[in-house]
């Protein structure tokens, strides 16, 4: 019995181990600020050190996902993540990205200026209440990118050919969102994704060698 819950109890600093592989950013002040916030409980032992169990683990491997991939703000990761912790709410559906102005500008690390120069230029829908996750992608994307001196006015280009792609998808999926058959949509649906991913690794692959190309090799 003894072995038993030495196994099914994790130090913070195993805890860490197991997580950082995946998520590289993670550290131990930050799992301590995540029980701060409410958003993992691990028990104490009598000295007063954290005993993480396995659910405690899959919790927080939900919190760090939820913030890297839907960049998430942690008042929604906790509303998803409310009532009795365990696999149902580890396993719950995320919920889409809806961030005010305040928390666009602070997840992307950008400042107004910034932010009205990508809706000037078209790269973010002007006027917005609420963004997305593509408005964050390309809201951080920009602002990362002016540290080497592109700003949203050097990317006039990257929209129109992301538009010029949107457009080949949409001509070769327009005949199946003609069809009146049972799951014609969803055919669309699953072409419209598969030809956006062969797209993108297209791009991707032209680009890569345009790179080989400037740096000479």
């Amino acid at each position: 019995m003894a072995a038993e819950a030495i196994r099914a109890h994790m130090s913070i600093g195993e805890v860490l181990a197991l997580l950082q592989g995946e998520f590289p950013d993670v550290t131990i002040s930050k799992i301590r600020f995540l029980e701060g916030e409410g958003l993992i409980e691990p028990q104490r032992s009598p000295s007063g050190y954290r005993k993480f169990t396995h659910t405690d683990v899959e919790r927080l491997r939900f919190i760090l996902t939820a913030q890297r991939d839907q960049y998430l703000p942690l008042r929604v990761i906790k509303d998803q993540l409310a009532g009795p912790p365990g696999p149902r709410a580890v396993g719950a559906e995320t919920p889409p990205v809806r961030l005010s102005r305040e928390e666009l500008l602070a997840a992307a690390e950008i400042d107004e200026e910034t932010l009205a120069e990508l809706e000037d230029y078209g790269l973010i829908p002007p006027g917005a209440r609420r963004y997305d996750a593509d408005a964050l992608d390309v809201a951080r994307s920009v602002g990362r990118l002016a540290r080497f001196g592109l700003h949203a006015r050097h990317l006039r280009a990257v929209k129109a050919a992301a538009e010029r792609e949107a457009g080949l998808l949409e001509q070769a999926v327009a005949p199946l969102l003609r069809r009146r058959a049972p799951g014609s949509l969803d055919h669309a649906e699953e072409s419209a994704r598969e030809i956006s991913g062969l797209l993108l690794r297209l791009h991707a692959a032209l680009l890569n060698g345009s790179v080989r190309g400037v740096l000479g090799r």
